[in-house]
């Protein structure tokens, strides 16, 4: 006889069924475990027979021999213990194999047989629950997130001796349900474009990205208020729908950083420069999600950017473009989500004050050259909008301290309403006028030949690239969206063209 108890393997973005397969032979007792399993998956053994005794339950006196199929799959981490634990006590006839059918078991044992919470756990009930599973056996400490999956029952055990009692029939454990509320914007933003002094041009830019979800690059001198400008976005953009909130704590979960409460707010990452390629883009010894997936439908925000690494920089090309990062290794191909809002800053030269009015620059043509040109040319072309965010005069700063926030509530209430035009036109709540390809934009962007004409004169004097070309409707799109404009006029293709100048 072999006992056999399903668990799951997270794999990329997803899930992969691990079937747990036990044998129980004569001779010395041993465990050993084959399946293509590292180190941690190695070290099971001590962890599972502790917590079998320590949970009065008996570890037989054999030889025992655990594979984790399909075994040509890399596995990694704690979360098979459980499923071993439950496989052994199956083998040695304390369990019945009746009794694990049709379940799932995911967490990591403690010594003392407690089980504690493990990372991953979303992949792991949608993988279930895709599979057709009736019931999924997780560590407590999981259940909040484990809940926002539908489609499967869902038992939180707290150790090994209650999950025995429980297949055992003498304890019930209910599945648990879901108390998962709405949030909302509260009514005091930590961050408010009302607490900005000036920059009323910036500010406009920012209601403009934030709508559009479109990138935007913020270039002034020291102290311009550009990080400011940038952690204001995140009180700007909607909350969390309920798939985003899936995948955004799905994402945080696996990267280790959140695997028992819920993500509810947009996330703001602000990665140091000093940031390797694999920490932004994801990857790795043992592979998760970088910095611009930990960012999925938020902000990412690069400040200083010319002083990140070239190879860091130029390695965000394709994740801009197809809004997923595409991770190859020796162990197999893995896929993240990465659809966020880059958010960049930057002086003008090493020294932060050429073209400011009231200081001199100190650095050379040379300098501010080779400065510059940090970025490379297909970078920038990526970025939506640009502006210059001049030195804001000191008088003006304790002008006013603002206690309401009317001008943030506009903002938002312009931002609503141009979402809702998005959503309406493009039938689907995840698109906006960011993602559109360039055959989207001919189908779904209505310029009046006047508009057209604007553009292409533009296009001809500017030199734009296709990209800068079809980002420029985008973003007059956008305009012509808080507007309430149902077709781009001129006026908004002049307005978008203004965002474009410093790309040429």
């Amino acid at each position: 006889m072999v006992a056999k108890v399903t668990c799951v393997a997270p794999v990329g973005f997803s899930g992969s069924l691990v079937e747990v397969e036990c044998d129980s032979k004569r001779g010395l007792p041993a465990l050993q475990i084959v399946g293509m399993g590292n180190k941690a998956i190695d070290e099971a053994k001590e962890r599972v027979r502790s917590a079998v005794s320590n949970s009065l339950l008996q570890f037989p006196d054999s030889k025992i021999t655990i594979n984790l199929a399909p075994a040509e799959l890399p596995k990694d981490g704690s979360h098979y213990d459980l499923a071993i634990a439950v496989a052994i006590l199956t083998i040695s006839g304390q369990l019945k194999q009746s009794q694990v059918n049709e379940s799932v078991f995911i967490g990591e044992l403690a010594l003392d047989g407690s089980i504690r919470p493990v990372r991953g756990i979303i992949n792991a009930v949608e993988c279930a629950a895709v599979h057709k599973f009736t019931r999924i056996f997780i560590p407590e400490a999981n259940l909040e997130q484990a809940l926002l999956v539908d489609g499967i029952d869902i038992i939180p055990v707290r150790d090994l001796k209650q999950l025995f009692l429980h297949l055992k029939q003498e304890l019930v454990v209910t599945p648990a349900t879901s108390s998962v509320t709405e949030t909302a914007h509260t009514t005091s933003p930590t961050y408010a474009i009302d607490a900005i002094s000036g920059q009323e041009q910036a500010k406009r830019a920012l209601v403009i990205a934030v709508a559009g979800r479109h990138n935007i690059l913020l270039n002034g001198p020291p102290g311009s208020g550009k990080t400011l400008l940038a952690r204001t976005m995140t009180s700007l953009l909607p909350a969390l729908t309920p798939r985003e909130r899936i995948a955004v704590t799905k994402l945080h979960s696996l990267s280790g950083e959140a695997t028992e409460e819920i993500v509810s707010t947009r996330p703001f990452r602000a990665p140091h420069h000093t940031a390797s390629r694999s920490a932004l883009i994801g990857g790795g010894t043992r592979p998760k999600p970088g910095e611009i997936s930990l960012a999925h439908h938020g902000v990412l925000f690069l400040d200083e950017i010319p002083e990140y690494p070239r190879s860091v920089l130029e390695a965000l090309r394709q994740p801009l473009e197809d809004r997923q990062v595409s991770i190859d290794r020796a162990q197999g191909h893995l896929t993240y989500p990465a659809d966020f809002m880059m958010v960049a800053t930057m002086n003008p030269c090493p020294c932060g004050f050429y073209g400011d009015d009231s200081k001199e620059c100190t650095c050379s043509l040379q300098q501010i050259g080779g400065y510059q040109k940090r970025l490379s040319g297909p970078l920038l072309d990526r970025i939506d909008l640009t502006l210059t965010v001049p030195r804001v005069p000191t008088e003006q700063f304790l002008a006013h301290t603002p206690t309401h926030f009317p001008q943030h509530a506009s903002a938002l209430e312009s931002i609503t309403k141009a979402t809702s035009r998005q959503n309406h036109r493009y039938k689907r709540s995840d698109k906006y006028n960011s993602s559109l390809s360039s055959h989207n934009i001919v189908v779904a962007t209505q310029l009046t030949t006047a508009a057209a004409s604007v553009l292409n004169r533009a296009n001809k004097s500017l030199n734009l690239s296709a990209r800068s070309y079809f980002k420029t409707i985008k973003v007059a799109r956008t305009i012509a969206d808080l507007s309430d404009s149902d077709t781009i006029e001129p006026t908004h293709v002049a307005e978008a063209l203004q965002y474009r100048q410093s790309f040429t």
